[in-house]
């Protein structure tokens, strides 16, 4: 019988996809995918206390990352082993990523690729423009790599920093400020690991972005 993680979690957050083997859930902006030293507890560590309160011995284990600003499609695995398969399928770049993002200005080109060495390695970025506004762009990205930190560093590089974007450019430099990184994960799709039948995994817009979208067509 399937343990079904999606009636422990519900009330505290949305699930998106559950089978036998995975959880997808709607990760939150401001929340960490693991552990790091002097910070908050992560979503990892969330969900495996909500499941512990529940009397589940089963733990969480997430399939790949979001930046702790960046909400989503975030995948989790039931065990070690169905972990180990699913990031084989990252590995292998059979997963297909696309996010939502808001960048600075106006791109001069309505879709791109963005070929900038990361990590001293190649880096592909795909991106569309979807909605021209005033001093910004929402665009529609497909990283076709997976190098830390992506897309922040490679619309950094062609002078189109991600709106929110504190780490990598300085706000007092352009004209839109707003309080988080504009980045989300809104789709993965992958090859299932156990029958190989597509999966397409998609999340909405958050509140809080559709609210900053709102602000900046009306002016």
């Amino acid at each position: 019988m399937m343990l079904e993680f999606s009636s422990i979690l519900s009330s505290r957050f949305r699930i998106l996809y559950e089978d036998e083997w995975y959880l997808a859930i709607d990760k939150p902006p401001g929340l960490l995918t693991i552990p790091a030293p002097g910070n908050k507890k992560s979503l990892t560590e969330l969900l495996d206390l909500e499941g512990k309160r529940a009397g589940v011995s089963m733990k969480l284990h997430p399939c790949h990352r979001l930046d702790g600003e960046t909400s989503g499609v975030l995948l989790f695995a039931k065990g070690k082993k169905a972990q180990k398969l699913m990031m084989e399928r990252f590995h292998e770049k059979n997963v297909h990523k696309l996010y939502i993002a808001l960048v600075q200005g106006g791109l001069e080109k309505e879709e791109g690729l963005i070929t900038r060495v990361l990590e001293g390695k190649p880096a592909l970025t795909r991106y569309r423009v979807l909605e021209r506004l005033p001093l910004c762009t929402l665009v529609e990205v497909e990283p076709e790599t997976g190098r830390t930190n992506q897309i922040r560093l490679h619309f950094k590089g062609i002078g189109h920093p991600l709106v929110g974007e504190t780490r990598f450019a300085f706000r007092k430099d352009f004209p839109l400020s707003i309080p988080r990184l504009m980045l989300h994960a809104q789709e993965l799709t992958f090859p299932h690991p156990m029958h190989s039948s597509e999966i397409t995994i998609r999340a909405p817009l958050p509140s809080d972005m559709e609210k900053v979208l709102e602000r900046i067509r009306n002016g």
